[in-house]
C-alpha cells in the first residue's frame, strides 16, 4: 500500500511556495536599488547575441515590451560595398526621454570574425546609450576609456572599392541504396560607391542522385538522375540624385530543370524612391520599371513547339519597407508580361509583417503569392514520376502560394536582465 503525504504537509508546502513567490515579487518591485533606477530599453535586434549584450552592458534594464521602455532601439542591417554589413542603430526616447533620438551606424569588414563584429556592435550600442545613462544615478558607475595607440592617418583603399568573393561547397550523401553528390560554386565581384553600384554574380550548381536496386543476388540496377544550372547576373546602377537611379541588368543562365540550354536577358531599368535613399534603413517606397530583350534556347522543344525564342518583356514593381517602434513591414508587388503576347504574364506579391499589437502580444506574417501564366519554357512530353518527385523538371502551374503566421503573447516580469547559459536555451542542450 502506498503511503500518502499527510494533509498538513501538503498545506505547509503550498504556504511556503506562496510566501516565496510574494517575497520575490516584493524584491522585484523594490524601488530603492541602484539597478532599479537604470535606463529601461527595448532592443529590437534579430541578429544580436543577447546573452553577450547583457553581460557587456549590465548597467541598464532590458524590458520585454516596447511600452515599458524609456529607450527603444531599432537595429537594421544591409549589405555594404566592401562585402561586409552595415548595421544601423536607431535610438527613440520615450517617457522622460521623449525627443532624445539618435542614429548610429557601424560597417563591418568581410575579413573580421563574428566575434570581433559582435564586440564592435556592442561598443556602438554602449556609445549610443551614454547620453541616457548620463541622466541616471548609474552614471557614477561608468568609466570611459580609449585605445592609447590611436593615430590619425589617411585611409587609402588598395583595391579602390573592388571586392571579390569566391566560394565552393561540395557535398555528398551515401546509403546502401541511394547516393547523392552535389557541387555549389560561386564567384562574385562588386564595386559600390555613392555614385555607382556594380555587381557581377556567377553561380554554378551540379547534382547527381543515384538509386540502386538489387532484384536478386546476381543483378544490380542503377538509376542516375543528374541536374545542373549555371548563371551570371550583372547589375550596373548609376545614382541620379536623392530619389532617382538608372541601371542595366544583364543576366545569362542555363538550367536542366527549367529547360534552358541558354537564356540571356538585357533590361534597362529606372527606379524612383519616394523617400531619400539616405533613409533606406528606416523606410523605402521604391518603384522600379524594367523593359528589354530576352533570348531563349531550349534543351527540348517546348509545349509551343519552339526550340528558341526572341522576346521583349517589361516589369513594374513597387516595394514598401518601414521599420518603426511598433514593428516592421516589407511588402512588394511585381507585374511582368511579354510584349509579343500580353496573355503571358505574372503577378507576384511578397510580404513580411511584424507588428506589436499591444503589451506582450505580437503578430508576425510572412507570405508569397503568384499568379503564373508565363511558363513558355516548359518542355513538351510527359514528366516521369522520378522527375516529379526529385523536382528535376519544372511543372506547369497557374499559381504558387506559401506563407505562415505566428502569434506570440508573453507576460510576467517586465525585466529580462539575467544571463544563465547552463544547459543551453529553449529546454534543449545546446553546445554551439
Amino acid at each position: 500500500m502506498k503511503r500518502l503525504l499527510p494533509r498538513n504537509t501538503i498545506i505547509i508546502f503550498f504556504l511556503i511556495l506562496i510566501s516565496n513567490t510574494v517575497a520575490g515579487q516584493e524584491l522585484e518591485n523594490q524601488p530603492d536599488t541602484l539597478r532599479q533606477n537604470a535606463v529601461k530599453i527595448f532592443l529590437d535586434c534579430r541578429s544580436c547575441d543577447m546573452n553577450y549584450t547583457r553581460q557587456e552592458i549590465p548597467y541598464i534594464n532590458y524590458v520585454r515590451d516596447v511600452h515599458d521602455a524609456q529607450v527603444v532601439i531599432l537595429v537594421a542591417e544591409q549589405s555594404a560595398g566592401s562585402g561586409g554589413r552595415q548595421y544601423t542603430y536607431t535610438f527613440h526616447g520615450q517617457h522622460n526621454f521623449n525627443g532624445m533620438d539618435d542614429t548610429l551606424t557601424y560597417t563591418s569588414n568581410p575579413d573580421l570574425t563574428r566575434t570581433i563584429i559582435r564586440q564592435k556592435r556592442t561598443d556602438l550600442l554602449k556609445i549610443g546609450l551614454m547620453r541616457y545613462v548620463a541622466k541616471t544615478p548609474l552614471f557614477d558607475e561608468i568609466e570611459i576609456g580609449h585605445n592609447k595607440v590611436l593615430e590619425a592617418e589617411e585611409v587609402i583603399g588598395r583595391w579602390n572599392n573592388w571586392v571579390f568573393e569566391l566560394s565552393t561547397e561540395p557535398r555528398f550523401e551515401t546509403e546502401e541504396a541511394q547516393k547523392q553528390l552535389t557541387f555549389r560554386n560561386s564567384f562574385n565581384i562588386s564595386k559600390v560607391t555613392k555614385e555607382i553600384k556594380l555587381e557581377i554574380e556567377m553561380d554554378h550548381f551540379y547534382s547527381i542522385e543515384k538509386f540502386i536496386e538489387y532484384p536478386n543476388t546476381d543483378s544490380v540496377i542503377t538509376y542516375n538522375y543528374p541536374s545542373s544550372s549555371a548563371s551570371m547576373d550583372n547589375l550596373f546602377v548609376k545614382s541620379m540624385g536623392d530619389h532617382w537611379s538608372a541601371g542595366l541588368k544583364w543576366d545569362l543562365s542555363s538550367s536542366t530543370r527549367e529547360n534552358y540550354n541558354f537564356m540571356t536577358e538585357i533590361l534597362p531599368s529606372i527606379e524612383y524612391d519616394l523617400f531619400p535613399y539616405a533613409e533606406a534603413t528606416h523606410r523605402q517606397l521604391r518603384i522600379l520599371y524594367s523593359a528589354g530583350y530576352q533570348y531563349n534556347n531550349y534543351i527540348d522543344s517546348t509545349i509551343y513547339n519552339k526550340t528558341y525564342d526572341h522576346l521583349f518583356n517589361q516589369s513594374l514593381g513597387v516595394a514598401y519597407e518601414v521599420q518603426k517602434k511598433w514593428g516592421s513591414i516589407n511588402i512588394s508587388l511585381t507585374g511582368f508580361n511579354y510584349f509579343n503576347d500580353l496573355s503571358k504574364n505574372r503577378i507576384q506579391l511578397n510580404s513580411f509583417v511584424n507588428v506589436r499589437i499591444f503589451k506582450g502580444l505580437s503578430l508576425r506574417i510572412n507570405g508569397r503569392a503568384a499568379h503564373i501564366n508565363d511558363q513558355i519554357n516548359l518542355g513538351k512530353g510527359e514528366v516521369s514520376e522520378a522527375e516529379r518527385l526529385l523536382q528535376l523538371k519544372e511543372l506547369a502551374t497557374k499559381y504558387r502560394v506559401e506563407g505562415g503566421i505566428e502569434i506570440t503573447y508573453t507576460f510576467g516580469s517586465i525585466y529580462n536582465n539575467v544571463v544563465n547559459p547552463r544547459f543551453g536555451s529553449g529546454n534543449r542542450m545546446n553546445f554551439r
